[in-house]
């Protein structure tokens, strides 16, 4: 197992140092060391190295490919709770409705120009999280309301109906202001282009306290893998526990697309993955989510800014051509099997 994690640690270390050397201009690895270094120890520069490469790779490469980084693995370890919490492995935090929600919050913001007195340029991704954890947060309510229980199937179909009747008041207000319908359509295809150091600085703690903070709930975790009853039997307070772990990965998702956009199938797809190389246990699921999510965002947006270059593809449209023959070889695989 340590030669897995290694191995994987590894590749994710190449993945990232690609994702910053190529490009409209490639810039080679020890070139990129020497900035990195110089940047944070004030190391003398080789004097090859032109100023156009340090910016090219300080300011715009560098910090896109660690957002990049941060933001595929808070959605990847969301998938993997949600798919254990709800014992199915199509779950996501999209179904629950919280891309649904920050859609909403970002057509609010977008459409009637709402900014915060002290902090304009985080009023879109602020408003995206509060909506997008808004949403999921009724919706387990309402499931609490309707079945003491919490049943899972229950609050799948409540989030499913919350999502639906969110995305249809955002494509309703789209409907009657179409003078602004091409930003909010750009938001919801998900981007890490020109985001620069702000998102990262506030990412990296967030999600850093989201993860460590989900993993204290290993244990529960496991036991609820093997069954509600089951889990109930060795002491576990499913109610509790439910409300804890599904509104902690929303969380992570709600803040990682308050920044990006909506990017889809990372939580769906790295989990996965995780569990056929790793196993089921979730001491090794969560931080392994994490870097392999991590790492499949990159190679994504490398793929989104480099096939079609100088133009950009849509991130979110790189992670749906992989992932949705994925969602259909999940379903489908699992149907005949039974």
């Amino acid at each position: 197992m340590k030669i897995k994690i290694i191995i994987a640690v590894c590749i994710s270390l190449i993945v990232i140092i690609f994702g910053i050397a190529l490009g409209s201009v490639y810039i080679p690895p020890a070139d990129i060391f020497n900035i990195i270094r110089q940047k944070i120890f004030g190391t003398e520069l080789p004097e090859h190295i032109q100023p156009a490469a340090i910016a090219i790779v300080w300011n715009l490469r560098l910090p896109r490919a660690l957002l990049a980084f941060i933001a595929g693995g808070a959605l990847s370890v969301s998938g993997a709770v949600m798919q254990s919490v709800l014992r199915n492995p199509l779950a996501s935090s999209y179904t629950l409705g919280v891309s649904s929600g920050a859609s909403l919050g970002a057509c609010i913001v977008i459409f009637y120009g709402m900014t915060m007195p002290f902090a304009a340029v985080f009023t879109l991704p602020v408003m995206g999280f509060i909506f997008g954890l808004g949403t999921i947060l009724l919706a387990v309510a309402l499931a609490s309301r309707l079945d003491g229980q919490m049943e899972n199937n229950t609050i799948i179909l409540v989030g499913m109906v919350f999502s639906m009747f969110v995305n249809a008041v955002t494509t309703l207000m789209s409907a009657l202001s179409r003078e602004h319908i091409q930003r909010l359509i750009f938001w919801q295809m998900g981007s890490f282009a020109s985001k620069g150091w702000q998102p990262v600085y506030i990412l990296v703690p967030v999600v850093a306290v989201g993860i460590i903070y989900i993993i204290h709930f290993n244990r529960e975790l496991d036991m609820m893998t093997f069954g509600e009853d089951q889990a109930k039997t060795m002491g576990v307070n499913l109610k509790r526990v439910k409300w804890i772990l599904l509104i902690s990965s929303a969380a992570l998702t709600g803040s990682a697309i308050a920044f990006v956009g909506i990017i889809g199938f990372v939580d769906l797809v790295a989990p996965h993955i995780v569990r056929k190389l790793f196993g089921s246990s979730h001491r090794y699921v969560m931080p392994m989510s994490a870097l392999f999510g991590g790492t499949f965002m990159v190679i994504c947006d490398l793929a989104a800014r480099t096939v079609v270059s100088p133009s950009e593809l849509p991130v979110g449209a790189v992670t749906a051509i992989i992932g949705a023959p994925f969602f259909a070889y999940i379903y489908f695989g699992r149907r005949a099997k039974k």
